[in-house]
């Protein structure tokens, strides 16, 4: 019999992975609300400007009504709120909470110079910053725009992916905004949307909904306990044989399968860590997924 080279972690190192990964969400959900308001107040709000998703009709209806956007950024987001509560778990509909008040009162009360004049660079740079915002915001677990738990949500109802939903709500919203503000203004806000939604993938490195996971570790059979009774996924076990060293004397191991949202990449990979902080671990995106436990029950 092989000796293990590992030892599970103890409590208290579980404890420590787990405050990490707090401390690591404050961070980049601090980053995200910054940087989104940089987007909004430096480039996108003194010129008209505005995005997709649920930022962008806060961004129209903060033109074509009287009220603030401050309180348009709460207003359009609760029901998104609400959705991420019921589909991922009440701890990331707190966070997300937290994340959009925090944004809106920098909205209403950080001044910040109007950059440019350019259209052009105000659309780029505009998303760049907005885009930047939500993707550290969903890098720390939360959402300050919550068109992709609207879009996981009727994906589970009809025939459209997730991919399909968000690019027929914003077709819609450029529509509505050329009719009733500009086509000029709706033509350069669609740059803005494109550049924004460039900067969420990288930040969140893949641009689709379903991430496939491999895992490869000594403990698989702890790992994956842990994946499907705590954190309710699915995990397919492989037969695999060690192929270097002392692993390759080990035939009697499994690698590890599943496919996950990529809201669930940070809590999985956390779970892994805690039992073992050496599994080899690959992410790779998948195009969409039909059927098993992702369609059926909620993501967290």
């Amino acid at each position: 019999m092989v000796k293990r080279i590992l030892t599970i972690p103890d409590a208290a190192w579980a404890q420590r992975v787990t405050v990490w990964r707090q401390v690591k969400d404050v961070i980049f959900i601090g980053i995200g609300v910054v940087m989104a308001s940089i987007g909004l107040k430096g480039f996108l709000l003194p010129n008209g400007f505005f995005d997709g998703g649920a930022m962008g009709v806060s961004l129209l209806l903060e033109i074509l009504t009287p009220l603030n956007l401050s309180v348009l950024i709460i207003l359009v987001n609760l029901p998104f709120i609400y959705l991420g509560y019921r589909q991922v778990s009440l701890w990331f509909a707190i966070k997300s909470t937290l994340a959009i008040f925090a944004l809106a009162l920098l909205v209403h009360y950080i001044e910040i110079p109007a950059i440019t004049a350019d259209k052009l660079l105000i659309a780029v740079f505009g998303g760049f910053f907005l885009g930047s915002g939500i993707g550290f915001a969903i890098r720390g677990g939360a959402v300050i725009d919550g068109t992709e738990v609207l879009a996981i949500q009727v994906s589970r109802k009809s025939s459209l992916t997730v991919g399909d939903f968000i690019t027929v709500f914003n077709v819609l919203l450029f529509i509505v905004a050329a009719i009733f503000v500009n086509l000029e203004t709706a033509m350069y806000s669609m740059l803005t949307y494109f550049s924004a939604s460039k900067m969420v993938d990288f930040l969140i490195n893949g641009v689709e909904e379903y991430i496939g996971v491999m895992i490869i570790s000594n403990y698989s059979d702890e790992i994956k306990t842990k994946i499907t009774y705590d954190l309710g996924r699915g995990v397919t076990a492989f037969k695999a044989d060690g192929g270097f060293g002392e692993k390759a004397k080990n035939p009697d191991r499994n690698v590890l399968f599943c496919v996950i949202t990529r809201l669930e990449i940070t809590k999985i990979q956390t779970e892994i860590d805690k039992i073992d902080p050496k599994a080899f671990v690959i992410q790779y995106p998948i195009k969409d997924t039909k059927g098993g436990m992702i369609k059926k029950r909620p993501l967290h």
